[in-house]
């Protein structure tokens, strides 16, 4: 099978025996798919995917943005799969085994998730399979759309990180919220960056949004100030989001670690529609 992708272009036999993933996302979707993996990095493991930290059965292949080649070229993969974070290890990957660079669109995130999905069913022949999950996750974006919709409130996105915040926007990492659900935004003059932009409590008042979604890096990469601890001071209690209950909390294993797959999605989808019933 032949398969383009923005790195390159490689072939692959369908049914792949022994894969190499370095992406939690795909590996998500694979795990729905029932697709035996081989090798895989295990640190930040999201917790709905723990059994492939089991180093009797899998083996671990370095970390998300720093590939173990030795331990991946002992394995003699059929097929090795990374997005971003190891995109710099692509060609030194491709010389080991067919390397498919997999990502994410900001401005299409269900785009992207669909045609991950699709390219996964095709190569190991689980197509059906694939447009059952699809089905399911457009049903409820759906559902949730006309209940935005209905709410007609706007939001802002932020993201905690050991004590500085930063801001992003419906082309970001985090802009399904805006793109696809349809919140619109506090602020529509974001810029669009891989780390958001840099922003203050006064700024955050300012847009005085009516819902306000925190996404917390310290707690899955490690830190000292937790999101709940940013947030908890005068000037963001002077906000209309804080004053009618809408803060959101959203799980950063799943918005920051595990975007891209079938139960990371569901979840974040989860945990917007339950912020909608606040």
């Amino acid at each position: 099978m032949n398969i383009q992708h923005d790195l390159g272009e490689v072939q692959v036999a369908k049914n792949p025996e022994t894969v190499v993933v370095f992406d939690y996302g795909f590996l998500d979707i694979m795990d729905n798919l029932d697709i035996k993996i081989t090798g895989l990095p295990m640190g930040n493991m999201p917790s709905f995917l723990e059994k492939y930290k089991d180093e009797s059965v899998y083996t671990n292949v370095g970390t998300l943005k720093e590939p173990d080649f030795e331990k991946i070229y002992e394995l003699q993969p059929d097929v090795i799969f990374i997005s971003g974070r190891a995109a710099e290890a692509y060609e030194e990957l491709s010389k080991i085994a067919p390397t498919i660079y997999m990502t994410i669109d900001n401005a299409d995130y269900m785009g992207s998730v669909e045609k991950n999905a699709r390219l996964l069913g095709e190569l190991f022949q689980k197509e059906d399979e694939v447009e059952q999950e699809l089905s399911k996750l457009k049903d409820k974006i759906e559902d949730i759309q006309g209940k935005v919709a209905a709410q007609d409130e706007n939001a802002l996105i932020v993201l905690a990180n050991d004590g500085a915040i930063s801001s992003y926007g419906r082309v970001s990492r985090f802009g399904i919220i805006h793109n696809t659900l349809g919140f619109k935004e506090a602020d529509e003059h974001i810029e669009g960056s891989t780390h958001g932009q840099s922003v203050t409590y006064e700024y955050i008042l300012e847009k005085n949004p009516e819902n306000l979604f925190v996404v917390d890096r310290a707690a899955v990469v490690g830190g000292e100030v937790d999101a709940s601890s940013v947030m908890d001071n005068d000037i963001i209690k002077e906000t209309i989001a804080h004053k009618n209950g809408k803060i959101h909390y959203l799980s950063p294993e799943v918005w920051y670690i595990t975007t891209g797959g079938f139960t990371g999605t569901t979840m974040m989808l989860e945990e917007v529609e339950k912020a909608l019933t606040k």
